[in-house]
């Protein structure tokens, strides 16, 4: 009786360490999941101290905060939408590497261009200018300059 009683013991706990060492796996395929969705949201998130950097590139305190929050987050079952919306909420749209093209972010995304257009039409003003300036002088003063 006693001998089928430990059987039945030594039975039971092999049945609970495969069972945990399947949980283990399943745990451990769960954690490289979220770490390549969370490389993958980093690189479309602003690290909030660099600027410039995104959340994947930075070494920042704040950024490895940043990428825990968002493992906890993940880890809670959140897709990489939600934790955008979390992320915007909390912090605004420059939490976003590239911010959505809103009223309240429009000039970020037409400034460039508006510059670009304002330094050609002044380079044609002033070109055309010196073109003129040169072409109005009379061919007498520029011998006159010359012989001097």
């Amino acid at each position: 009786m006693m001998r089928i009683f430990k059987s039945w013991l030594i039975l039971l706990a092999l049945i609970a360490c495969s069972v945990a060492n399947i949980h283990a796996a399943d745990s451990a395929d769960a954690d490289a999941q979220i770490e390549v969705r969370l490389k993958a949201l980093s690189t479309e998130l602003r690290c909030l101290v660099c600027q410039n950097t995104t959340l994947a590139d930075s070494s920042a305190p704040l950024a490895e905060d940043l990428r825990k929050e968002i493992r906890v987050l993940m880890h809670e079952g959140k897709t990489d939408e939600e934790v955008k919306a979390y992320l915007v909420e909390r912090y605004g749209d420059f939490v976003l590497y590239r911010p959505p093209m809103q009223a309240n972010t429009a000039l970020l995304w037409i400034g460039p261009f508006i510059m670009l257009l304002i330094g050609a039409i002044t380079l044609i003003v002033v070109l055309k200018k010196r073109s003129s300036i040169e072409s109005s002088a009379e061919p007498s003063e520029l011998e006159s300059g010359e012989d001097k």
